[in-house]
């Protein structure tokens, strides 16, 4: 349990590997540094038996739907809520998009804890704060403590953000990074369509506080699970548990490449809670991807926020029948995670073979551009339809094919991340993600004035305008300057 097989470190800047790699090296051997026990170490997460692996991703996967239910399933039930609480339309809106902005902060604190201290308990203590805080806001009585518990609860519920994709790196090799996308994100793209189809329902027949009720039940139910399944994942905690379990064992003083005998859980609290803004900060490639993200966030959840609204009062649905139109925006969501994710592993295979099984996260990219592409088809055709007032079922097509590029785009730049910052993904995905919550929660704010003066047909064709002058270089930037931008990057991990 000592120095065979060195493990390779990515670092930023470098191609992506496989962390059980050996690796030689020119200095002298350290007897007490503690690494894998070769390719084939039955603890490895990448060894697991694909039982073991797939219960853990579907787990994280409906803790997933969890998040994304409860940032959608309160939309039907807005104008509910704003009469019980006598909150105006803008007031009303911050109880949907305030959930959304806790997501910006809550993985910056939760991912640098889920490199100290594991995934496991980060995601299961995440998970009972949101239950707590959920349950409050079904109590809520005052504008205040819905806004408050809203926010809180978001901060628990981002632990979806700040875990999910750290363990899908942690369990899966590259080259089988699509299938498990494919799989993880089909649970939690029901989120969408579910739950403002239940929030519709609930909130017209035993009222808008089951809608939070419901959730934080079947939360508690996935946490118990968790106690029994989820294994912890984490390479570097793996490591350091089997060094200091040789430490006590042999009073020798074991270690890993990461972190000394010596070093203190303070020291390394105070270095890794500040990773996530040093790494946004000095790598340039993570900039270009949280710009990026933070657009398509805004644009979908703009869009979202006055979805429902649209059926209610242009269209003359009920709110039970406006969350059906939810659906068309999963179908397009799933069309994108399973074609979409599939994909991404021949591009990856064929670029490989094709660079002399050389391998880069810039291999992402590619799947960018049939998102940046349908984005603003799908911006265009939802706003002109419903600006025409035609058949619901157009303007549906219209968001579905926005879902679909959103989603093309997010997978291709998370697995980008995932690939140049293998050892402190949860931290680099926190850093990347920190701009779209933002805009997730900004955009909505507008939405109903820009709406209400340019109509949807303009609104959306601003919105699309603008996607293609901003969104429409990143590929190709990513493509041919990314190396250069990583390798530019200050390596302060």
């Amino acid at each position: 349990m000592t120095a065979q097989g060195n493990m390779n470190k990515s670092s930023v800047g470098t191609e992506a590997i496989d962390p059980r790699s050996n690796s030689s090296r020119d200095e002298e051997v350290d007897l007490y540094l503690v690494t894998w026990n070769g390719k084939d170490d039955p603890e490895h997460p990448y060894n697991w038996s694909s039982l073991r692996k797939w219960t853990i991703t579907i787990l994280l996967s409906n803790g997933g739907l969890v998040t994304l239910m409860s940032g959608a399933m309160l939309a039907p039930a807005l104008q509910s809520i704003s009469a019980d609480l006598h909150t105006g339309e803008e007031e009303t809106q911050i109880f949907l998009s305030i959930f959304v902005l806790a997501f910006a902060f809550g993985p910056m604190i939760l991912s640098p804890l889920a490199e100290v201290f594991g995934r496991r308990p980060v995601w299961i203590l995440s998970s009972c704060f949101y239950i707590l805080w959920n349950t409050v806001a079904g109590f809520s009585r005052t504008p205040g403590l819905m806004i408050a518990s809203r926010v809180l609860s978001g901060i628990g519920a981002s632990a979806e953000f700040a875990i999910s994709n750290p363990v899908l790196s942690d369990c899966w090799i590259p080259s089988q990074r699509g299938l498990s996308f494919a799989i993880s994100t089909f649970i939690p793209l029901l989120g969408p369509a579910i739950g403002p189809i239940i929030g519709g329902a609930v909130s017209q027949s035993i009222g808008w506080r089951w809608t939070f009720w419901i959730l934080s039940i079947y939360d508690s139910l996935l946490v118990v699970i968790a106690l029994f399944v989820f294994s912890e994942t984490y390479e570097i905690i793996i490591l350091n548990r089997r060094a200091a379990k040789l430490r006590k064992s042999t009073g020798n003083p074991y270690h890993t490449q990461w972190h000394e005998a010596s070093e203190k859980l303070g020291d390394r609290l105070s270095h890794s809670l500040t990773r996530p803004i040093r790494l946004l900060l000095t790598q340039p490639v993570l900039q270009v991807v949280a710009i990026f993200l933070a657009y398509n966030f805004g644009i979908l959840y703009l869009v979202l926020s006055t979805f429902a609204t649209l059926w209610i009062d242009r269209y003359g649905q009920t709110e039970t029948q406006s969350g059906l139109n939810y659906i068309a925006l999963v179908i397009g969501y799933t069309i994108a995670a399973q074609v979409g994710s599939r994909m991404m592993d021949k591009l990856w295979a064929y670029l490989e073979a094709k660079a002399g099984n050389n391998t880069a996260p810039e291999y992402r990219v590619p799947l960018m551009i049939p998102g940046a592409i349908l984005i603003p088809v799908g911006l265009f055709i939802y706003g002109w339809t419903a600006e025409k007032h035609m058949h619901w079922i157009v303007p549906d097509i219209g968001i579905a094919i926005l879902g679909c590029g959103i989603i093309n785009n997010t997978q291709s730049l998370q697995a980008y991340v995932m690939d140049a910052y293998h050892d402190y993904v949860a931290s680099a995905s926190a850093a990347s993600q920190f701009l779209r919550s933002i805009a997730g929660f900004a955009f909505p704010i507008f939405a109903p004035a820009m709406y209400n003066n340019l109509g949807y047909g303009w609104g959306n064709s601003l919105l699309a305008l603008t996607f293609v002058v901003i969104g429409w270089p990143a590929p190709f930037l990513l493509w041919r300057y990314g190396a250069r931008l990583r390798a530019m990057g200050s390596k302060q991990q």
